[in-house]
């Protein structure tokens, strides 16, 4: 009986050991993944680039910037440059589907990263976190619940979004919150619609509805959250590119998989990027930012897009 006892201590313990040596690998290996997300990913900013075929025959290109989501605080300086930095790119036209800021003192970083930007022609809309702080809770919340029900209770906003938004008008942009209005860009003449946030029961489509103007050279949809029962509206009053955030792409992606949640109705596979929507083309930014309070990317590099609008073929 001594041997066997004497043999059975010695499995349980060599059991132990390799377990013990697969708790620290797997504990190094997720030290490690986050870290890469929290400090590598989440500065590793990339352009996005897509050429899409829906301007009249014959007319000129038309670049349109497009940026959401910076989520911006103060101290993001390689943020702030790179934003900067886009006005080399020559857009002709810059949408900012909302979430711009990350603090209450993020309006004067913002617009001082937009800087040359700001000279263009331009259109925004808010998005909930342009209106309501950053909230400390649980980052893998997402996963299994959308932050919709975080704002039940939040009435009050206790951003400058009317600060952030006037600055963004001063400089000429259009504010298209629940608001239609056109612009030119480039020889285009563009008619815009947009939505105040859906995720926190601000959109009013209903002040915007009706068919966009059939005469202009291009008509744009612009919300913050890609909800699918707005982006049929769009379409179906005949905006030809709608343009959305909100989703991070997921912010944490899995490879082989994906985006694992939208945080909104729209479906995984239109997470982020250029899809169709019925007769319109969708683009769902992947974003810039996070919130502070989760701050990592995985598999889902922080971005900007430049949608490169060319001439249809001619019929016949």
């Amino acid at each position: 009986m001594g041997a066997e006892v004497a043999t059975t201590v010695s499995k349980v313990r060599k059991a132990l050991r390799v377990a013990g040596r697969a708790a620290a690998i797997t504990g190094a290996v997720g030290v490690a993944g986050i870290g890469y997300a929290a400090v590598i990913e989440r500065n590793w900013f990339r352009l996005r680039r897509y050429e899409i075929p829906l301007l009249p025959p014959g007319s000129p290109r038309l670049r349109v910037l497009h940026l959401s989501d910076a989520h911006l605080t103060p101290g993001r300086r390689m943020l702030m440059d790179w934003i900067r930095d886009l006005d080399r790119h020559e857009p002709d036209l810059v949408i900012n589907t909302g979430d711009s800021l990350g603090h209450r003192d993020a309006v004067g970083p913002f617009i001082d990263a937009l800087g040359p930007l700001l000279d263009r022609p331009g259109a925004f809309v808010y998005g909930s976190n342009d209106l309501f702080s950053p909230q400390l809770k649980n980052p893998a919340r997402y996963l299994w619940r959308s932050s919709k029900s975080d704002y039940r209770k939040r009435t009050v906003p206790d951003l400058p979004w009317r600060e952030l938004g006037a600055a963004m008008s001063a400089s000429g942009w259009l504010d298209l919150n629940n608001r239609k209005g056109t612009l030119k860009a480039g020889d285009l003449d563009i008619a815009l619609a947009g939505i105040h946030d859906s995720h926190i029961g601000l959109d009013r489509y209903d002040d915007i509805a009706g068919p966009a103007d059939p005469a202009a050279d291009l008509r744009l949809g612009v919300t913050h959250s890609p909800e699918p029962a707005n982006l049929d509206r769009f379409t179906a009053d005949g905006y030809q590119l709608l343009l959305a955030g909100h989703t991070h792409g997921g912010q944490i992606c899995m490879p082989l998989y994906g985006t694992l949640v939208t945080n909104c109705g729209i479906d995984r596979r239109r997470a982020w990027g250029l899809s169709r929507n019925g007769a319109a083309w969708l683009h769902v930014s992947g974003g810039l930012g996070t919130s502070p309070y989760a701050p990592v990317r995985f598999c889902c590099r922080p971005e900007a897009s430049l949608l490169d609008l060319t001439p249809t073929a001619p019929r016949g």
